[in-house]
């Protein structure tokens, strides 16, 4: 009993070694064994125990101590008071590697999926290749889709992305054509391009959430999101609906199955969740050798269990945290994408849903809608620094009745003040868009009362901080601080929505009032414009219509000039008497030499008003219609001697 005593001593005090070593980064790798990098001295004393009795007489005699083989051991097991590391069988030796982190791709092209396993540290030009290979399609002609953070370029490390375990992307060849073959991609494609619209009823709650989704989310994502909304952590979710295709969260919601455009389900907690711990925190990049990393961690103490019981001690060195926030970040939104990522890592999946965008984004989310849909802006100020951080996020920031409260009636956007380049930044945005008063407010607060949350709520003319909540409170003040914050914007949203109906009523009415004038003008318009077209159509006939007449008149007056004189009736010629009955009823009387041409007597007729084109010159009895004659021929000819009566008749 005494022997597996002090092995189990032993054993216990290594592995604290170890963990502490690695924490302060001085156990390089050799051979798969983690090793000290203490002085050879050191490393004799505490490997291989104290000298013996002939070694330490040696020593006292000036001899050099002989190096222990690798076959000594010690006779008795040392005090952890007197070395960092305690002797030990290293056969027994739990072994420690340095493992990368691995992340898994699935990618869709066309009727193909291919499953990828990458380290971390690779980039997104070595994705390209490796489906090159198993493609056939060039890296030039390939889009790699599906990036959460937007499109990204070849050269992206991974890590930079923070990405997930699993992850689904798809790839687009748009100037390879499809062929007929590939009629199920085209299918495909449209979904991944569709927005699908599911309707989640959470029992628990009796509520109904409709939610719209494009086709390339994952189900592991939508049940993120819905995580944040029901506070049910995703391990905890119960669901039903799912089509039976959708047996790998990681599928997206084009191949899933789910019905387009609207599909129903139902989620709820589960009755009697696992009490299990997936372990996935690192420690400065060491990782202790496991066969899985849990993608749904939560924080430790919502096991209730803690650093000390973890490593059997009463004290425990925590593990180095990574930043909430990158320094210099270039890009807020993909700062902010690491401050979610890594809150929920350390506190779990259950917290606010942060605005992922700018500062001036966030502000006209809140304050810039319709009167209706404003909301309150929390701003969210974390400091790593200070010793209320981990209480307050854990406590407060993450209980359920504070998370449901922001959700609904606010904004929520996060800013990570530790580093000083960040809290310089962030004092520069609230300077630009709330005044230098909330910047000098922020600056007078020292770091051990960080966190702080600021309640801002929008005017018409500038932005006011309602109240700024300090780390050092309990999650019942942080709710009546909260609903105090309400209480003052519902009283300011109603006189803005009276305000804004009256407005809209007014602009209505004018709207209405212009509508009916511009009716009107359109109608005086369209009369105007067809009275002024009648107008001028007369005028164009009556123009018209004395130019025939003067070009009638010129023709008229052209044949009475051109006309013979009339022989007189005791001439010695044979004369011909004509009597002509016009249509109205009186008579044209003229005497014409034998001789004449029956041109003559046509001209004579259309110098009267009746040209040879309009009317038709017939005689009585026998009825002939003589302007069927040639022209050419005499009166004698056509037997209009010495006398007749002919009448005009208009032509059909």
């Amino acid at each position: 009993m005494a022997s597996e005593s002090g092995e189990s001593n032993m054993d216990r005090e290594m592995i604290l070694a170890d963990f502490q070593a690695a924490i302060n980064g001085v156990i390089p790798q050799e051979n798969g064994i983690l090793q000290s990098n203490f002085s050879s001295e050191a490393s004799q004393s505490t490997m291989f125990g104290p000298p013996n009795q002939s070694e330490a007489a040696d020593a006292a005699a000036g001899g050099a101590v002989p190096p222990p083989s690798s076959s000594s051991s010690s006779s008795s097991p040392a005090s952890s008071s007197t070395s960092a590391f305690c002797p030990v069988n290293p056969a027994s030796r739990h072994i420690v590697e340095h493992q990368p982190r691995m992340l898994n791709f699935r990618v869709e092209y066309r009727q193909r999926t291919i499953e990828l396993v990458l380290e971390e540290g690779s980039t997104v030009g070595e994705i390209k290749k490796i489906l090159e290979a198993d493609l056939g399609i060039p890296v030039s002609k390939m889009q790699l889709k599906g990036w959460k953070s937007g499109d990204v370029s070849d050269s992206t490390v991974m890590r930079s992305l923070h990405l997930p375990k699993n992850n689904s992307l798809y790839v687009l060849t748009p100037d390879i054509a499809p062929t007929a073959s590939t009629s199920k991609n085209s299918d495909l494609q449209e979904s991944l391009n569709q927005n699908f619209l599911l309707v989640i009823s959470h029992r628990e709650a009796q509520r109904d959430y409709s939610l719209n989704f494009p086709g390339t989310r994952t189900i592991q994502e939508v049940k993120r999101n819905i995580s944040d909304l029901t506070n049910i952590p995703v391990r905890h979710q119960q669901w039903d609906g799912w089509p039976a295709s959708a047996s790998d969260d990681s599928m997206t919601l084009a191949v899933s199955g789910v019905s387009y455009p609207c599909h129903h389900l139902s989620v709820c907690r589960r009755s009697s969740p696992a009490n299990s711990q997936e372990p996935t925190e690192e420690c400065a990049d060491v990782h202790m050798v496991s066969d899985s990393e849990g993608d749904d961690f939560e924080d430790a103490s919502e096991f209730g269990v803690d650093d000390s019981e973890m490593f059997g001690m009463g004290s425990s060195t925590t593990c180095r945290k990574s930043p909430m926030m990158p320094e210099n970040s270039e890009n807020e939104a993909d700062a902010l994408l690491h401050f979610t990522a890594e809150f929920s890592s350390r506190y779990g999946e259950t917290h606010p849903m942060f605005f992922i965008g700018t500062l001036e984004a966030a502000s006209q989310e809140a304050f810039y809608g319709k009167a209706r849909d404003r909301k309150l802006l929390a701003i969210y100020l974390h400091n790593d620094d200070s010793v209320l951080g981990n209480v307050f996020c854990s406590q407060m920031m993450c209980a359920d009745s504070i998370v449901s409260y922001l959700s609904q009636n606010f904004i929520t956007w996060a800013w990570d003040v530790t580093k000083e380049a960040n809290k310089a930044r962030l004092l520069t945005m609230c300077t630009r868009h709330f005044g230098s008063v909330v910047t000098q407010t922020i600056r007078t607060y020292k770091t051990d009362q960080f966190p702080l949350l600021l309640i801002v709520m929008g005017k018409r003319t500038s932005n006011e901080v309602l109240n700024v909540i300090q780390g050092n409170t309990t999650v019942d003040e942080l709710m009546m601080r909260l609903m105090g914050a309400m209480e003052i914007f519902i009283a300011q949203q109603q006189e803005d929505i009276k305000d804004e109906d009256e407005r809209e009523a007014r602009e209505t009415v004018k709207r209405e009032q212009d509508e009916a004038y511009r009716v009107s003008l359109e109608a005086d318009r369209k009369k105007r414009e067809a009275q002024e077209k009648e107008e001028a159509e007369q005028v164009r006939l009556e123009r018209m219509k004395k130019e025939q007449e003067d070009e009638k008149e010129a023709i008229r007056l052209s044949l009475e000039q051109a006309l013979p004189s009339e022989p007189d009736e005791d001439s010695a010629e044979q004369i011909s008497k004509l009597r002509i009955r016009t249509p109205s009823g009186e008579f044209l009387e003229r005497r014409f030499l034998g001789s004449c041409k029956l041109q003559v007597l046509f001209d004579f007729v259309a110098s009267k008003g009746y040209p040879f084109e309009e009317f038709k010159l017939l005689t009585t009895f026998p009825r002939k219609n003589i302007t069927q004659m040639d022209p050419g021929s005499t009166l004698l000819e056509a037997k209009l001697f010495p006398q007749e009566t002919l009448f005009l008749e208009a032509r059909e």
